[in-house]
């Protein structure tokens, strides 16, 4: 942490497969397949399958690109303290800031997905309403949210050794489940492969065809295989990070694709009835396929797996917010950045920063109560957020691998991960990905952001507009406020070791030449810091 410019104030307990558990958690196949598997279905049919394979190829590249980093920079924060040594200020400060908001929105929007298990679990989950009325749905899920919300909050609050432990254990039940479906709805197979290559009318009357319709359905696959770098977000906290976390990194994303793409795979073929519309709806999907398929108590029991799985996901999504804003508000780059960067001196974690997330998490649910589509508008404004911080940091690492600035060759501890010669085209096709990737997922569908009536204008283009307003009013809350005060917070400022490294010394005068505008008493402790060294 010397190296950094950071003295170590989160508590280092997290081991290797904790570090895995909080990638796979975060991806969360039983929760993603499960959660937009109506939608991807009921947009192109089957073969929207072949979108798996597609999103998986796309972000192994931006995946591979994180864990060369990773094994650079294993601390909290992941894309944003990435960002800050490959960008210039306003683009890193906007990696973190468009990162942060993604998983808070994510956080609510993966807290959704109970209400498309527990009521199917149990008729006493509807709480609201007999789930036939035009709000029942999206109302009683944002009830469920808030109490999913409430319950992370108090377990990221309490400590990161409880969190970790809790999500290990609903991480093994999750991969052990995801394991004995795949084995039973592969022993209850009733078509060929066939119908993966069959269009089936889909994309009739669209514009570009089974394609146009293919894209949308796509969003389905690409809501899944994100937050990997949530295993390097968390460095602070891992033991021998800069090796873990790379690894952690790819195996997650690796076994979300493998098992995630068995189920999907399975699920189809066992699938008693393809033209049953209940397959293509929300409250049916797969959940529907497997209680078909296997029956009451054992399509429960995998049921119950899935709400084990929700779960953890949403400790993992909560857990990497915290971690963003903590790293951002110890540089002094947030709004009130001394009270949400406090640690609690016992249980050694962010407590603050975990009941704020949590509170804020809960807004866009009660803003979208009322709306039928609120799952798909959710999930599609995180991910595109979420794509758009990754570009601000493949982008300039791609630059510095043109300007032969990539690996870094001045620095004397060695990276724990490095992609050697593959680094250059495996850096453009993560660019390539995340900028047509994004492009598709902000795209002013009618199928996403306009579904159900009321039919309006700023409806549809209401993911334009939201990620225009984050981005433009982010820009102008750094350039005009933020980067006239941003410097390490003096309690959490360290010396650097006796001969650092020539990457980290020149943070810390960066640090220090901002810190002197507007927060003296930190600009001193960085520059006694750089002083000491």
């Amino acid at each position: 942490m010397d190296e950094f410019g950071y003295t170590q104030t989160l508590d280092r307990s997290i081991g290797k497969f904790a570090s895995f558990a909080a990638g796979v958690s975060y991806i969360s196949i039983l929760t993603g397949v499960f959660q937009l598997f109506y939608f991807g279905f009921s947009m192109a049919g089957p073969a929207y399958a072949w979108s798996w394979p597609i999103v998986f190829v796309g972000q192994l590249m931006v995946a591979l690109c994180f864990a060369e980093l990773a094994g650079r920079y294993p601390v909290a924060g992941s894309v944003y303290n990435w960002a800050k040594r490959l960008s210039s200020g306003t683009s890193s400060w906007l990696a973190g800031w468009l990162l942060l908001l993604s998983s808070i929105v994510a956080l609510g929007s993966v807290a959704l997905a109970l209400q498309l298990t527990l009521p199917q679990l149990w008729s006493g989950f509807q709480f609201v309403g007999d789930g036939t009325g035009p709000y029942d749905f999206a109302m009683n899920g944002v009830v469920l949210a808030t109490i999913m919300i409430t319950i992370s909050t108090l377990i990221n609050a309490f400590g990161v050794k409880l969190m970790t432990r809790i999500n290990s254990i609903g991480v093994f039940v999750e991969l052990t489940a995801a394991v004995l479906l795949i084995l039973a709805l592969g022993w209850h197979v009733v078509r060929g492969p066939e119908v993966f290559f069959d269009t089936a009318g889909f994309g009739e009357g669209h514009d570009l065809g089974f394609f146009g319709v293919f894209l949308i359905g796509a969003m389905a696959s690409g809501y899944v295989m994100y937050g990997f770098d949530t295993a390097s977000s968390l460095g602070e906290e891992t033991k021998d990070p800069k090796r873990t976390a790379p690894k952690a990194i790819l195996r997650a994303v690796t076994a979300s694709f493998l098992l995630g793409g068995l189920i999907l795979l399975f699920g189809i073929l066992a699938a008693p009835d393809l033209a049953d519309p209940k397959v293509g709806a929300a409250d049916g999907g797969l959940q529907y396929i497997v209680l078909s398929v296997l029956g009451g108590p054992f399509g429960k029991a995998f049921l119950a797996c899935i709400v084990v799985a929700v779960v953890v996901c949403t400790l993992a999504v909560h857990a990497a917010a915290i971690r963003m804003m903590f790293a951002m508000a110890r540089d002094n780059n947030l709004p009130f950045s001394r009270q949400l960067s406090k640690v609690d001196p016992v249980r050694r974690t962010p407590k603050i920063a975990a009941i704020v997330i949590g509170v804020i998490a809960v807004i866009p649910l009660l803003v979208n109560v009322m709306q039928p589509a609120i799952f798909t508008i959710t999930s599609s404004i995180s991910i595109v957020l979420i794509y758009l911080s990754y570009l601000l940091v493949t982008v300039p690492l791609l630059r510095h691998r043109l300007l032969k600035k990539w690996p870094l060759r001045d620095q004397q501890s060695e990276a724990g991960f490095s992609l050697g010669k593959w680094g250059l085209p495996v850096n453009i096709l993560a660019v390539f990905w995340g900028g047509a990737m994004t492009l598709n997922l902000v795209w002013p569908r009618p199928e996403i952001y306009n579904s159900v009536p009321p039919f309006e204008w700023y409806l549809q283009w209401g993911g334009v507009i939201f990620v225009g307003a984050v981005i433009i009013g982010g820009a102008l809350l750094y350039r005009l406020k933020i980067r006239h005060q941003t410097g390490v917070l003096a309690e959490h400022a360290a010396a650097v070791a006796a001969h650092p490294s020539s990457g980290a010394a020149q943070y810390e005068s960066a640090q220090y030449e901002s810190a002197q505008h507007e927060a003296p008493e930190d600009a001193l402790a960085v520059k006694m810091a750089a002083s000491e060294a």
